[in-house]
């Protein structure tokens, strides 16, 4: 059965101390304004890479608090990182993005290791279930591989985790199996392979980065009935101001262009009377096959504000400006 996605998914990183630690009145105050956003499902986009765990016990934790039926929610949770014992002073996996968690956690990706994976996601998450599920980061494991046979092997390793996945779907234990990548060639190689029920892209569909193989591939997917899931609607924030961009930290001098492309970008969104997330966001809906939108928040009244932003209108003249500048080449 294929999950209906509402046009607002919420993210969890925040619950999982990305950047920045919460205490647990502020994570139960995200989890509670998502559910009173009116959004129907609400589903939260979850991983047990999220602060090796954290994010996923920080979820249900929060869900309980707050009396939630499990019946009442989904929960997607991107299955490939395994929550393991700390043994250093932190985290072995992308040091310095997670604030003094517990544990650690490492890549399992294979038939066995997705189903560990998933087991381990539901054991952290009880009573609830992650009904939608995916590989996680299945272009960094794939990035990193040491020589061509081992990309191969690697590539081997992601078909087999999706046939566990597919497995579980054929069981009915979970509803829909995805993908969700930064490299959309990848999303494209999995779906070669295997019948998908959504995709989420990541970094790769925003007025900045649009590039026409990631454009090729939405019609690819739409002919295939594959829904889709945009996310890093804001390059990680770089659209907005913030100096991470893609999740890499940036300046002037370093990225001059992204710079200079952001400064016309703000001035239009200026000239038109719009905020820039609103366009970010609704870049997204020009795209029939895109049917939402994956935000995160580390701050409880911007779930709300969020949750504006997939209703908000941009118009048309702005995209025709965004044109006329070269600062977008796709015609929609």
């Amino acid at each position: 059965m294929n999950t209906p996605f509402p046009k607002i998914i919420f993210g969890t990183s925040s619950l999982g101390n990305l950047f920045v630690e919460l205490d647990e009145q502020t994570k139960l105050k995200l989890v509670d304004a998502a559910l009173n956003s009116g959004s129907k499902p609400v589903v939260f986009d979850s991983a047990g890479k999220y602060g090796a765990g954290l994010a996923l016990e920080s979820l249900a934790q929060s869900l309980k608090q707050l009396d939630v039926n499990p019946d009442s929610v989904k929960i997607s949770n991107k299955l490939g990182w395994k929550r393991t014992q700390l043994t250093t002073a932190e985290p072995t996996f992308e040091p310095g993005a997670w604030i003094n968690i517990k544990h650690d956690a490492v890549q399992d990706i294979s038939y066995q290791g997705i189903l560990n994976c998933y087991q381990q996601g539901n054991e952290l998450l009880a009573p609830y279930k992650a009904q939608i599920v995916s590989v996680h980061d299945p272009d960094e494991y794939l990035a990193a591989a040491e020589n061509d046979d081992d990309y191969k092997k690697r590539q081997q390793d992601i078909l087999d985790a999706y046939k566990a996945l597919l497995e579980l779907r054929e069981q009915g234990k979970v509803e829909s199996v995805g993908v969700g990548s930064k490299d959309v060639s990848v999303i494209d190689f999995i779906s070669d392979h295997i019948k998908l029920d959504w995709a989420m892209f990541a970094c790769s569909l925003t007025p900045f980065t649009h590039p026409e193989k990631a454009l090729n591939l939405l019609k690819k997917l739409g002919k295939q009935d594959v829904t889709i899931i945009n996310s890093a609607v804001f390059n990680a924030g770089f659209l907005l101001g913030s100096d991470n961009l893609d999740y890499k930290k940036v300046d002037r001098s370093s990225h001059p262009e992204a710079y200079a492309w952001r400064d016309k970008f703000q001035a239009l969104c200026d000239k038109h009377h719009i905020r820039p997330a609103e366009a970010c966001v609704q870049f997204s809906f020009l795209f029939e096959q895109v049917k939402s939108i994956a935000l995160n928040s580390s701050a409880p009244s911007r779930v709300t504000s969020n949750t504006e932003l997939v209703n908000s209108r941009v118009p048309q003249a702005f995209w025709q400006d965004m044109r006329n500048a070269g600062l977008m080449d796709c015609d929609v």
